[in-house]
């Protein structure tokens, strides 16, 4: 609130020209409309601009010779998405590496039985492969059916690089 200051009349004797009061304003208080204006104006800039940071690198990862061997004491799970998948849904599943208790079964049942087979297991992880024709969607699909499983990593199986240096 402004103060009001009587000018002084002293040694006048009240015969002269009148001043008017002086009013003197307090600068103790901070404006706050600039301020918000200010803050308003960097949120939006700072929302605008923090989807634009949000990209990845592009990073060329090293290639490994020699991977380490698979732990003993469990059988890995192969699930194998051939390029027939697109017409009858059907994968491959297969428990270690010998291929004779592999099974043909549908999408469908992908995440009864993964959990069926991970259900006794510490290590939840399954290895994932397909033909290289083979969408990413549906590779999408198998690995959302097999995260429906309880299955907690998902491995993709690739072939090592052919030129050796």
């Amino acid at each position: 609130m402004p103060k009001v200051v009587a000018a002084g009349s002293a040694g006048h004797g009240g015969a002269g020209r009148r001043r008017r009061p002086k009013v003197t304003t307090a600068l103790s208080e901070i404006n706050v409309v600039p301020l918000v204006d200010v803050m308003l104006v960097l949120l939006i800039i700072f929302m605008v601009a923090t989807p634009m940071m949000q990209q990845g690198l592009n990073v060329n990862l090293p290639q490994s010779r020699r991977a380490p061997p698979m732990p003993p004491q469990t059988q890995p799970i192969y699930v194998t998405v051939p390029v027939s998948f697109a017409n009858n849904k059907l994968v491959r599943l297969q428990v270690g590496t010998e291929t004779k208790g592999a099974e043909n079964i549908r999408i469908t049942v992908l995440a009864e039985r993964v959990r069926q087979l991970v259900q006794q297991r510490d290590d939840k992880q399954v290895f994932l492969s397909s033909d290289g024709q083979v969408t990413m969607q549906q590779i999408m699909d198998v690995m959302d059916h097999l995260k429906d499983g309880g299955v907690d990593k998902v491995g993709i199986v690739t072939r090592p690089p052919t030129d050796r240096r």
